[in-house]
């Protein structure tokens, strides 16, 4: 036995000398669980005394730049703020430093998968397909994807969209929904944008007829024009979801202070006050004010908090 272990010793570490990563093909599995258990995400913002934040810069109101080019703002971003300070809690770090990261609908799932952000909060959906690469905390929205158009299109409906160019963002479910049904509704061409504000852009310079977004999503976006008036939001939503915080997949002990943190928020009222913030009262950075009153989905949300897609 002693011999055998003195191989598999020597074995072991052949590989490190000669600048190679790999162990036997036994022992790897137990080494890279032991090492996962350690390097959890508490852990490795212990080690670090910094947390890293996942922000977007455009989804108003939920996480955006406004005045501040190096501070996001936004609903989901107070969440967010809520969740600092339950982790600071429980390791014991008033100190704790928060670090920004800036992710796209693109790059914000393989981010948070290979560590180098350790909470998204924005307005990412939580679905099936996106669950089996990372886990999300309780919900915190509830949204429909419809169409933002010029008041004088003649678009109501997506029935209305044959023959018409439509924008979307690159990496949404919306972008899925109108490429899978494309053909069905006639579109004459479907332009994906990197961000919501390029998306918005495209409809106001006429590249594009309408622009499917979540419905919240695309009042933020209304909210920014010069003239708001000449827009608006219409059709009935063919998808229903839910937003969650995005972590990393399979760490049990952070989740539970991420959910912790935001049903206690919930539990205290506080969401209440939160939510007028910034749905109900002007907001930067033209404090314009989204009058979006919260429907009877995101109460019974906030009342029964859970992490399910629907």
């Amino acid at each position: 036995m002693k011999l055998k272990s003195q191989l598999a010793t020597l074995l072991c570490a052949t590989p490190l000398i000669l600048g190679l990563s790999a162990c036997s093909d036994n022992q790897a599995p137990n080494t890279q669980q032991s090492g996962e258990k350690a390097s959890g995400t508490l852990n490795k913002i212990k080690q670090s005394g910094t947390i890293v934040l996942g922000y977007r810069d455009s989804s108003i109101p939920f996480s955006y730049i406004a005045d501040n080019p190096n501070q996001p703002v936004g609903y989901a971003h107070d969440l967010q703020l809520k969740v600092v300070e339950a982790v600071k809690q429980k390791l014991n770090m008033p100190d704790l430093k928060i670090r920004y990261n800036l992710v796209t609908s693109q790059n914000r799932i393989p981010l948070v998968s290979n560590g180098t952000v350790d909470l998204e909060c924005g307005s990412t959906t939580n679905n099936k397909e996106r669950q089996q690469q990372v886990d999300f905390s309780v919900g915190f929205f509830e949204v429909g994807s419809r169409l933002l158009t010029a008041t004088d299109s003649g678009i109501k409906d997506f029935s209305d969209l044959k023959g018409k160019k439509v924008v979307t963002t690159a990496g949404t479910t919306s972008e899925r929904y109108i490429r899978q049904h494309e053909k069905e509704l006639g579109i004459g061409e479907i332009i994906s944008a990197k961000d919501h504000a390029e998306s918005f852009l495209m409809l106001q310079n006429g590249r594009a007829a309408a622009f499917m977004m979540d419905d919240i999503l695309l009042a933020g976006e209304k909210s920014k024009a010069k003239n708001p008036e000449k827009w608006h939001i219409v059709g009935t939503a063919p998808i229903h979801e839910i937003y969650g915080c995005m972590l990393r997949k399979g760490d049990p002990e952070f989740k539970q202070v991420v959910d912790d943190a935001i049903k206690a928020t919930y539990s205290s009222g506080e969401i209440n006050n939160m939510y007028k913030k910034w749905f109900q009262s002007p907001i930067p950075p033209k404090n314009i004010n989204l009058n979006y009153a919260m429907s009877d989905a995101l109460k019974n949300l906030i009342s029964n908090p859970h992490d399910r897609d629907q």
